[in-house]
């Protein structure tokens, strides 16, 4: 026979479990200045693409020879917050790197989840037993922010946790951004970062793929390695396919 008895609790407060939602930084060079530059090529002048979000800095992907190197935790967290990012922790990285970042004021979180991207697996693995179950990602919400307008040198666009459609050009020196996948129905001579948080499913679609830079989580590609006569100038796809020989950018034709 069940007992109810009466408790007691503090007058003045509670604990209770909680969440919150975070960013991973995954530092793959111990150069800050590198750091630096390629945050500015990736953001460009964009200082309101961030909202005071929470960022773990995940030390794991730091080469065998950079596993020791001293890491410049107070510059890293002032970068971040230019960019309106707030380092909170540090997860991985040497005792001594550990040790650093406790004597800034960083919490250690070893148990922090990185989604990284998805490594595609054979349909009968060659052990025979099934596949583990693949924690679905974080998909961005649905709908989608629609522009009708062209964009010019020198103008943005952000469609924070959804798709981008544009029904005009993107002009050279333009750039737009998704969390999710962008569709151009018109020709794409500017930037386009899809999956701007991380999502590594996202797609870019151009009607005319002319860009200056195309990125997809972070992997990108400029106008420097030119792209096939199969895509340059005709209507194509890109999309992030991940292994372990590392990250590429696949980029497919699209019939008429």
């Amino acid at each position: 026979m069940s007992v109810a008895l009466a408790g007691r609790s503090p007058r003045t407060f509670d604990i209770k479990s909680a969440s919150l939602p975070l960013l991973a930084l995954r530092l793959k060079s111990p150069d800050i200045d590198l750091l630096a530059d390629e945050l500015l090529a990736q953001y460009g002048e964009m200082p309101d693409f961030f909202e005071d979000d929470g960022v773990v800095l995940d030390l794991s992907p730091l080469a065998d020879d950079a596993g020791d190197a001293e890491i410049d935790f107070q510059r890293v967290g002032e970068l971040l917050h230019e960019r309106r990012l707030r380092l909170l922790a540090v997860r991985g990285g040497s005792p001594a790197q550990q040790d650093a970042a406790r004597a800034i004021g960083l919490l250690l979180a070893p148990d922090t989840r990185v989604q990284t991207a998805r490594v595609d697996e054979p349909a009968n693995p060659p052990s025979g037993k099934p596949a583990a179950p693949v924690a679905a990602p974080d998909l961005p919400a649905p709908g989608a922010l629609v522009i009708d307008r062209p964009l010019r040198s020198g103008q943005q666009v952000y469609a924070r946790g959804r798709d981008l459609v544009v029904l005009a050009m993107v002009n050279h020196g333009a750039e737009v951004v998704a969390d999710g996948h962008i569709h151009i129905y018109a020709p794409l001579r500017g930037r386009a970062l899809a999956g701007a948080r991380g999502w590594s499913e996202a797609c870019i679609f151009a009607r005319e793929m002319r860009p200056d830079l195309v990125s997809i989580a972070g992997v990108y590609r400029t106008s420097e390695e030119p792209l096939p006569d199969t895509v340059w100038g005709h209507a194509a796809m890109v999309r992030l396919a991940s292994s372990d020989a590392g990250d590429r950018l696949i980029f497919d034709p699209i019939a008429g």
